[in-house]
């Protein structure tokens, strides 16, 4: 059953956009795209929140979601928010009934 994340950072002065655009230029989203499990990987801006990045993070199951926290690579995306100084505010959404084909979701 796949696991849908809505991690919202919010920082002042675009640090949260400055902290995408970092994200994708040192390789370290690619990285995560690329990891067994993950099934998208996407920044996007809400319109009513110009200091705040929406990524949407999508992984098969919770096992490929525990490798992935357990990656070195947290740790570089710890540093990266405390850098740009960003809250971060997470929802999550689990597949209810094992068919992702008909898009029933359980919010966590």
């Amino acid at each position: 059953m796949s696991i849908t994340l809505h991690l919202f950072y919010t920082g002042k002065n675009n640090n949260a956009q400055k902290f995408a655009n970092e994200m994708e230029s040192s390789g370290i989203a690619d990285q995560i795209r690329n990891e067994d499990g993950n099934l998208s990987y996407k920044y996007y801006q809400p319109l009513d929140s110009k200091n705040t990045i929406l990524l949407i993070d999508k992984w098969k199951n919770q096992s490929s979601l525990d490798e992935h926290h357990k990656s070195n690579m947290m740790s570089d995306i710890s540093k990266l928010r405390e850098k740009y100084d960003l809250t971060m505010n997470v929802e999550i959404f689990q597949e209810i009934d094992g068919n992702s084909n008909n898009n029933s979701y359980i919010r966590k």
